[in-house]
């Protein structure tokens, strides 16, 4: 118990002093994440709302495959992006494994999914609500897409927190094809798995406060934005 003590003690005091170790840590997987959900949600909104709104051969496929994708395998995911961006890959001329960028992709690819998967979900309710009132505007589905997905965007954002959430915590793929290198692919998650195996609890401790106040955080603005949302618009 003492060593545990010991261990929470200067876990909460390098983070109270933002150890310089840590903070790298820290900033590098915020800046994997954040990039990484910027550009899932780019891709995610406009792909969920126009699987919602159009009709088309193999549209129930998609859909079924975009809700399955939500549960995809960290660790086939990293497999993948490992194989295409290794040597003897496609990619591989780019020399991108093993880098953050080789992280932000296989990211991307985990990320992507759960926001297409829940965009076309709030976007395909809101049509089914406004459908008569718009095409009596004439407003098709075209039209109607940027209309539906300004209107359902705290609910839409919601979405984007909870692949914020996926994004921050994931360990799998990223260790894959990162390869959990020092001061260059260390993120938070796979610099825990690493700390703990050394032994060094205390640095292990300080980046799982870290990780936990970052989960508590996302799920407190996720509530709070829905929230927002009934207050507003009841």
């Amino acid at each position: 118990m003492t060593d545990f003590g010991a261990a929470f003690a200067a876990a909460f005091a390098m983070v109270a002093g933002f150890d310089p170790d840590l903070a790298e840590i820290v900033g590098l997987s915020l800046q994997v994440s954040l990039l990484a959900v910027g550009l899932a949600t780019v891709i995610g909104l406009p792909v969920g709302a126009a699987v919602a709104l159009f009709r088309f051969p193999g549209r129930t496929a998609l859909v079924v495959a975009l809700n399955a994708l939500m549960g995809l395998p960290p660790v086939v995911v990293g497999l993948i992006v490992y194989l295409l961006l290794s040597r003897a890959g496609p990619f591989g001329v780019l020399g991108l494994l093993f880098t953050p960028t080789a992280m932000i992709i296989a990211q991307v690819l985990l990320v992507t999914p759960i926001i297409a998967a829940l965009t076309r979900q709030v976007v395909e309710d809101l049509w089914v609500e406004y459908e008569d009132q718009m095409r009596s505007l004439g407003a098709g589905p075209a039209r109607a897409l940027t209309a539906l997905l300004w209107d359902g965007r705290f609910t839409l954002i919601t979405a984007v927190l909870a692949g914020f959430g996926r994004a921050s915590a994931e360990v799998g793929a990223v260790m894959i094809v990162g390869g959990n290198i020092d001061h260059v692919t260390r993120v938070m998650t796979t610099a825990i798995a690493l700390e703990v195996s050394k032994g060094d609890l205390a640095l292990a401790l300080g980046l799982g406060i870290v990780l936990m106040t970052l989960s508590l955080a996302v799920n407190a603005a996720a509530f709070l934005v829905k929230e927002t949302a009934q207050r507003h618009y009841g």
